[in-house]
């Protein structure tokens, strides 16, 4: 059966509570053909995520609200081994105290800090260094991330072929990590990989399991100073004062204020970017910004004006595209949102140095 992860935001909740819940669901999960498998309770933000097995969404609604009647705010559906790797675990902690009662009653925490480590892209690497350079900067990088995330208690996911990502518990030992890896990164004099930090829960808004999270630590990475550790306004405020202050040089750490404006332009992007018809001018209404501002804010943010950075988005797609290889040229122009294959080919082959025909080949 499918597993499935659920959350349920309950203000003033407590560890105790939260056992009592689980007992009564194990009580009758048989009856509901389930198995709850485990649960993490945040207390101070009053929240718990419940990970079961399943026949559907709608039979873990169903249990919940026959056994103790907290109906999920949202259920994904995931996979055991991801759910370990984010979490360390995919059944009750061993260290759990038993009660007096027979409960077994613990308090950890499902938020994660992650460390986004965003790769170049593999084809145009092996493009520029050829195979056995590329390959061997590539596996430098992911054995660093695999040694130093052990090494300060993370163990690194391959997200993507060009992204990794190392969770932890604590944002200072995501800190620590990342600030040794950029030292290492440095002392080799390599070419190398943009990372970033930020936070979030395994269940939110998108139907990705830490989707949001990982989303935000993409785009951190994409931003003007790749030298530097970009780092999300929710990861500061997890941190004492005087880390960030000591590390000042090494860490690029937005406002919440530029994080929203910066999540919300990739949002526009994201919506109508690969719109052939859709400019800066359109940007600047969606945005509800002046030209200027919006020529100011995207300087700040990405060190490109607005067209130049609306060119780089739709030349991403493109890239995605084209590792898919689904698409003729032609297609993954107009999906991209470019207005011809020629003027598409140009801004390729400036931008990449070489032609998209030739990309799709070394895919």
């Amino acid at each position: 059966m499918p597993i499935y992860m659920d959350v349920h935001y309950v203000p003033g909740l407590k560890a105790y509570d939260a056992a009592e819940a689980h007992q009564k669901d194990l009580t009758i999960q048989q009856q509901h053909h389930c198995k709850c498998m485990t649960y993490w309770v945040d207390e101070p933000r009053g929240v718990v995520f419940c990970l079961i097995d399943a026949p559907d969404k709608e039979t873990v609604e169903e249990m919940h609200k026959n056994s103790h009647g907290l109906i999920p705010h949202k259920i994904l559906e995931v996979n055991n081994s991801i759910v370990e790797s984010f979490l360390g675990r995919i059944h009750d902690p061993d260290d759990a105290s038993i009660g007096e009662n027979g409960l077994k009653v613990f308090s950890d925490s499902a938020y994660r800090v992650l460390l986004v480590a965003r790769h170049a892209d593999y084809v145009l690497l092996k493009h520029r260094m050829g195979v056995v350079a590329a390959e061997r900067l590539l596996g430098s990088e992911r054995d660093l991330l695999r040694q130093e995330g052990l090494k300060h208690g993370g163990r690194m996911i391959e997200h993507s072929p060009d992204a990794s990502v190392l969770p932890f518990p604590s944002a200072a030992a995501a800190v620590a990590c990342a600030l040794d890896i950029r030292l290492s990164v440095a002392e080799s004099g390599a070419a190398g990989m943009r990372m970033s930090l930020t936070g979030g829960d395994p269940v939110a808004v998108s139907d990705r399991l830490f989707g949001d999270a990982l989303a935000l630590g993409i785009q951190l990475c994409q931003l003007k100073d790749g030298e530097r550790i970009a780092m999300s306004a929710t990861v500061k405020e997890l941190l004492p004062r005087d880390l960030c202050r000591l590390h000042g040089d090494e860490l690029s750490i937005l406002s919440s204020k530029d994080e929203a404006l910066m999540i919300s332009l990739i949002g526009i992007l994201e919506k109508h970017g690969q719109e052939a018809e859709f400019g800066v001018e359109a940007f600047c209404r969606k945005a509800a910004l002046s030209k200027s501002q919006l020529y100011r804010k995207t300087l700040e943010l990405w060190n490109l004006a607005p067209n130049p950075l609306l060119r780089r988005y739709r030349l991403e797609k493109a890239l995605a595209l084209m590792r898919k290889k689904t698409c003729s040229i032609a297609g993954i122009t107009f999906e991209s949102g470019f207005t011809s294959p020629s003027y598409f080919t140009k801004c390729f082959k400036e931008t990449f140095g070489l032609l998209p025909a030739a990309y799709m080949q070394m895919v």
